[in-house]
């Protein structure tokens, strides 16, 4: 796991938990192992590209400079995507877990929030990054925004869980060939 945040930590085995439980036969034990130092990075990155690129490429980073330790690497970063609707602005906080490793790579992407536009008022694109709410404690600035209703943990392991879902499909979903799903079903 690309991070230390006790939260991303968190939510990387909630979404493991998740995807696994229903489609194996037994319980598998998920031991997490934080990598690097604690994330350092202030503000969020600024498109969903810039995001996804990011934890992408140390997700890759830690594959290759570990070799085969492990069977999955993960890294989960949190950024805002930018959005114009006719005359309108709009900016959307989503999480992307990256997942490379002996099976292959993939992304997943959480769910998305807007931003209300009374926290954006007289800010330039530079200092948006920086105006979103939020600690730790509280959820982070996703808990802040929806009275705990979402938190970073369970942004992490939503896109942590599409993740394992796109890597496994057709593997552990059974026949990835949507023809003869369908087939077989009739």
């Amino acid at each position: 796991m690309g991070s230390s945040h006790p939260e991303k930590l968190l939510g990387v085995r909630d979404g493991f938990r998740e995807y696994f439980r229903s489609r194996l036969p037994e319980k598998i034990p998920i031991i997490l192992v934080p990598q690097g130092a604690t994330d350092t990075q202030t503000g969020l990155l600024l498109s969903d590209e810039e995001t996804a690129a990011a934890a992408q490429a140390r997700a890759e980073e830690l594959y290759r400079d570990l070799g085969r330790h492990y069977l999955f690497y993960v890294v989960a970063e949190g950024g805002l995507d930018f959005l114009e609707v006719g005359e309108e602005s709009y900016y959307f906080v989503r999480y992307w877990s990256a997942i490379s490793g002996p099976v292959g790579a993939t992304l997943g992407a959480s769910s998305s929030l807007q931003l209300p536009s009374n926290l954006l008022e007289g800010l330039d694109s530079s200092e948006v990054p920086f105006a979103i709410p939020g600690s730790r404690r509280s959820g982070g600035m996703l808990g802040s925004l929806t009275g705990g209703h979402e938190t970073l943990r369970r942004a992490v392991a939503a896109a942590t869980f599409n993740a394992l879902a796109t890597l496994f499909f057709g593997i552990l979903e059974g026949n990835a060939d949507p023809r003869r799903r369908r087939a077989a079903e009739e």
